[in-house]
This record gives structure tokens, sequence and C-alpha cells, in this order.
């Protein structure tokens, strides 16, 4: 625990020392601790909690197997079908891969989409996180992510916790552990990255709280000059870093949350560290124990998490990766999904897994499937949504979408529509000075 010291006569109207609740790492009250689950039941009891609305994205990078999943196509030739068999769910005449038991088991809180489409064959998290394809608004610094427009257009909950937070670590195909461009928008609207090196920067080493509040007075002294001799707007986001970092510095609530070490073990365990990480290569890490940290982030005030979860470009051993990464996405999942529940989030907080595109139809001679812009999938849960119900299908061979075609800007849509954002009117302007809408799809009109 790190304790920042400050004036022993800056106190509370009940003469605890304002010096006792500054505290990095725990929220001190006499000998005892406060951890963030325990202010968190406080305030749900006092009726204070912020009923606001999150995403917790979970991207599939590599592009994961859409007919190995949760459309198994059983007519299909046997260098098609693959090895999988189909498995019935908790919603009647409802079927998906064997693999996600347990996501069977409760699949009256999720909705799969079968026929994405308007997928580019490209490793990158671009589309996913946008919408939009890779390269448009170049010229102007390319389309913001979703994390980035909702930082802009709704900003924090919480002054001392950023609206959007990045978990993924870095990959060594490094678009696939990117947590979301900012787009036109500029640095200010950057995602917060608690790695080794974000986590570093949140530490005084060995300044005073006292010395904290002198530098906040000395930059507020060069307020005035900054505005009259800035015409190019750069300040305003150095100004938005130094607030968010001293915020952040005073308050324990985001190092709470980033800390499952406070969870209950029964929790920890739900979860799972999905260990031992298989087919990782230059991916990312099959990160069970981050889709924990991304509720408890939810629960602390983040509007939007964004992870990665395994690696699925699988040119071999393809149904071997599946049982890995589908049962672990099988068991993070579930209990992602039934925490917010639990806990009354379920409605407020979207959960979704998807990936860049498909896999071929047929299988090459190494067991694996190879890239397949064509046509993918979605998995979603919470928001508020009709859950309980697949969308759309493919062809016989899962080639093409065949009902339903479901355009990646409408799963899009549906994440803005849930945070509480009409795609279809809200813009931002660029810096061309001309408003830009978010997307150019509505939501998925079966989920709302």
């Amino acid at each position: 625990m790190l304790t920042i010291f400050g004036r022993s006569d800056n106190s509370f109207c009940d003469r605890v020392s304002r010096r006792s609740f500054l505290r990095i790492g725990a929220l001190g009250v006499g000998a005892g601790a406060l951890t963030l689950s325990d202010v968190m039941r406080a305030e749900a009891r006092a009726n204070t909690r912020s009923r606001h609305k999150a995403v917790i994205h979970v991207f599939l990078g590599g592009g994961p197997p859409h007919q190995d999943m949760w459309e198994i196509k059983t007519d299909a030739p046997k260098e098609i079908r693959g090895e999988f068999k189909p498995i019935s769910t908790k919603v009647p005449g409802l079927q998906i891969g064997e693999v996600f038991t347990r996501i069977a088991g409760m699949m009256d809180k999720f909705a799969v989409i079968r026929s994405v489409y308007g997928c580019q064959d490209r490793h990158d998290a671009v589309q996913c996180l946008t919408g939009w394809p890779f390269g448009s608004l170049s010229a102007l610094g390319g389309r913001p992510s979703i994390g980035a427009a909702v930082s802009k257009l709704q900003g924090p909950v919480y002054a001392s916790v950023p609206p959007f937070v990045g978990l993924a670590a870095r990959t060594q195909h490094m678009p696939w552990s990117d947590p979301g461009q900012i787009g036109f928008l500029g640095p200010a609207y950057s995602p917060f990255k608690p790695d080794g090196e974000g986590l570093a920067n949140m530490k005084l080493n060995g300044i005073t709280l006292d010395r904290l509040g002198d530098r906040r007075q000395l930059l507020a002294s060069f307020d005035k000059l900054r505005r009259d001799i800035d015409a190019t707007g750069v300040f305003d986001g150095l100004d938005t870093f130094t607030q968010q970092a001293l915020d952040v510095l005073t308050s324990s609530r985001l190092l709470e949350a980033l800390d499952i070490s406070k969870e209950e073990a029964r929790v920890r365990e739900r979860y799972g560290d999905g260990k031992p990480y298989q087919y990782q290569y230059d991916g990312a890490p099959t990160v069970n124990d981050q889709l924990l940290i991304a509720r408890r982030l939810v629960e602390a005030g983040v509007r939007v998490v964004t992870l990665t979860f395994g690696r699925w470009d699988s040119h071999g051993q393809n149904f071997a990766l599946v049982r890995d990464h589908g049962g672990k996405l099988d068991q993070g999942l579930t209990a992602l999904v039934s925490d917010l529940d639990e806990r009354g989030m379920l409605d407020d907080v979207t959960v979704i897994a998807w990936g860049e595109f498909g896999r071929t139809p047929k299988i090459n001679n190494g067991a694996g499937r190879d890239h397949w812009p064509q046509v993918s999938c979605a998995i979603l849960a919470g928001g508020g949504m009709r859950t309980g119900q697949a969308i759309g299908s493919t062809n016989r061979l899962g080639e093409v979408p065949k009902d339903r075609p479901v355009h990646t800007q409408e799963v899009v849509a549906t994440l803005y529509h849930n945070l509480g954002l009409d795609p279809t009117t809200t813009t931002i302007t660029d810096p061309a000075g001309r408003p830009q809408y978010l997307v150019e799809r509505p939501p998925i009109r079966e989920l709302l």
C-alpha cells in the first residue's frame, strides 16, 4: 500500500484527517481498510452508485471459425463440416458448438450472430472497434474507436477514473493488442493502459500530497498564458492529461479495481486464469482474469473496456485450438455474465466477443482453416438486449450469409445504442469542421 502524506490540518467535518483517506491500494479508516468492493456495497445500500452504461469489448484476435462455434454445419461434406457436433441449449431449438457447454446452459442470457459481413481481410481490430474499414478518414487521422468517441461525448463517470481503458498487453503482432484508436479526436481521448509502464506512472515516487498540491497551483498559474499563446488546441489536451493524472494519483478507486486479489477466491475461481496458455505464438494469451478486471473496472466507473482474448488465427490445428480457446472463453464469458447479473449490472453493461473475420469453409491439409472475410460471427450479452436468440445464418457450406445478413456497422451501432448514444443522429466534428456520424447503419433491430 502506498500512502500519500498531506497536511494534518486538512480534515473533514468529522475531524478525520484527509491524510487517512488518500491511500493508493486501499481507503484507510482507522486500523481497518475499505476495499473497492466495500465502497461499492456501501454505495449500493445508500442508493448512490452511478448506473452508467458500459461496454466490455472482447476481441478474438486472429479471426475465430464461425462454423465451429455458433453454427455447426452438420449437412456439409466432411472436408467442410469438421470435428464438432452441435449441442442443445437452454433456448428450445437453438444449438451451438459442443465446446460451449456453459454458454449452452445459460443461452437465454446470450445472443449469437451467425451472419456478420463487411469484414476486411486484415489482421487488426480497427473494424471491430470503430465499425469502419481500415484507412477511413486517414487524411484526418482516422475514425475514432468506440472508447475514444464515448470519452469525447460522455466523459468520465468519476474524475479519478478514465472512461476508456485498454487492458491488452503488447502482442508480437501489435495490431492484435490495439485497445482502440483515437482517430481524429486527438490524444486527450486516448485509452488508459494499465500495463507495467502505466502502473509505474501512477506512483508518486516520494512526492508528498503537499508538493503535489503546489505543482497543481504552479500549473494553474500558467493556464492564462497557455490560452493566450496557444491557437492550436494542443494545450487543451495537455491540460486533460495533467488533470487526469492528478485525479488518479489522489484516488484509490482505479488501483483497487485493477487488483483482483481483493476479490473473493470463489469469484476468481469461477472466472479462471486461462492457463496454461496454448497456441499463443505472436498473439494474446487466453486472459480469463482480464474479464474479471473488466467487470471491476466497469463497477468502478469505466465506460468502455477493451481486451484481446487468445490468438484465433488457426491455419493449422484449428480444432485443437478451438477446444482450448473455446473452452476457456466459455468459462470466462459465463462467469462474467453471471457475475454482472448477480450484481444487478447486466442490463447496463454490454458484453461482446468477436474477431476481424471468419475462417474458410474447407479444411486445409494442416487441419486448419484460413482467412475468410466473406462472413464472420459474434456473441453478445447484457445491455438490456433481447437475448436468447440466434440472428442470421449462412448457406449450407458456411460460405456466405443466407438469412438476415448483419453488417459490422450494425453491430457497432448496437453498442453505441446500448451506451445511450443514438448512432443515427449523433455526430462528432472532425478537424475540418464537418460533422461525422459514429456509423452509417442502424442498430440490430432484433436485439432492441
